[in-house]
């Protein structure tokens, strides 16, 4: 670590001699099933760029075949234009959140403070389902809210002006409102996204690392085939994206580049919170927690319910909300009572305990 900290590498020139065993025993035994690759970067943001980048390659290189890039498409590339630099798109939804830098911030569709006054791609957002709940009361209009979305990303691939190369979803739209969706919407998307040769990148920098009592969130859903791409950071304090097609690690030396390329320091942070994970069984715990405190939740709910609406999270260990008609207030309140939660969206209030939250933390729920 401290030669880690003192001699930062700049990896894509001159990776340490030791990097192979620091990403095989921490980021890599950590990856998502079916993904046995990663490209570790510095932030979520950029976690998401190098994402979208690999997509673009991805798809330019598929068009290509084996063919050399072209003189037009070199000349054409320094001047921001065709062919060399394609009108490809990353299809969002609305209320996502995918970062604030240029290419994420263009797929980014919640808070428009970030967005405002900053020229954007011109790139294609769909809805995302908004569910009513109690779920078990409204399956119906549920189930023809997802495939009404389904519906609309599909017309987006087939008839957008600038061809899709990836679709970007949260499993949790965390920013935008903490708003979930089904499993079943979920398989659906990655069904069609292999039908329409599409790249679908789940973005788990806040899911990520057992918050939502797996320890990636999409393992909730029982894809028929593992996301293209995964994307992390947050919790796990490293960065990058897991991948498990070779053909999205381009031929070409110096293309996925930039000085750091991450940072062996935060790899070896991460196989320590990783080995802590594993050695006091916190993925379980926060299942456990989770379900201890969405059920006390749904029992406040029910005697007080003009004060917690469209409770949800169940099952998603602590990834728990619910909307408050007053919830600026009631997130003062609870701060001046040393209780700690957030906001999300327009109304809505959002629990993010740490992973060691104990059955015990939570007894003031009553």
């Amino acid at each position: 670590m401290i030669r880690s900290l003192v001699n930062r590498p700049a990896l894509g020139n001159f990776p340490s001699l030791d990097m192979h065993d620091i990403l095989s025993t921490g980021l890599l035994r950590a990856a998502p099933p079916g993904l046995n690759q990663v490209f570790t970067a510095s932030t979520g943001s950029d976690a998401n760029e190098t994402a979208y980048k690999a997509a673009f390659m991805w798809r330019r290189a598929n068009e290509r075949g084996d063919a050399d890039f072209t003189p037009e498409e070199i000349e054409s590339a320094m001047r921001n234009q065709a062919p060399g630099a394609p009108e490809y798109s990353i299809l969002s939804f609305n209320g996502g959140f995918h970062g604030r830098t240029f290419g994420s911030l263009a797929t980014t569709r919640s808070k428009p403070i970030h967005k405002l006054d900053i020229p954007s791609f011109d790139w294609p957002s769909a809805p995302f389902p908004k569910l009513q709940y109690p779920l078990d009361q409204f399956s119906v209009e549920n189930a023809a809210e997802e495939q009404r979305c389904i519906d609309e990303v599909e017309r987006i691939l087939d008839t957008s002006s600038k061809p899709v190369a990836a679709i970007v979803v949260e499993p949790i739209q965390s920013e935008g409102g903490d708003n979930h969706a089904s499993a079943s919407f979920f398989c659906k998307l990655r069904v069609l996204t292999e039908q329409k040769g599409v790249l679908l990148i789940v973005d788990e920098v806040q899911t990520g690392v057992g918050a939502s009592g797996k320890f990636w969130a999409h393992e909730h859903w029982d894809l028929s085939s593992p996301p293209d791409m995964v994307t992390f950071s947050k919790k796990a304090q490293a960065a990058g994206f897991y991948y498990g097609k070779s053909d999205l690690r381009p031929k070409q030396a110096y293309r996925q580049f930039n000085t750091w390329m991450g940072d062996p320091a935060r790899a070896i942070i991460f196989r320590s919170i990783l080995e802590e994970i594993e050695r006091l069984d916190l993925v379980k715990n926060v299942a456990q927690v989770g379900d201890r405190l969405f059920n006390s939740l749904a029992q406040l709910s029910q005697k007080y319910p003009h004060e917690i609406h469209n409770l949800r999270g169940k099952d998603r260990g602590t990834f728990i909300a619910w909307d408050s008609t007053r919830r600026d207030e009631v997130i003062v309140k609870a701060l001046q009572k040393g209780v700690l939660i957030g906001g999300s969206g327009a109304r809505a209030i959002r629990l993010r305990p740490m992973l060691v939250f104990q059955n015990q933390h939570g007894t003031f729920i009553r």
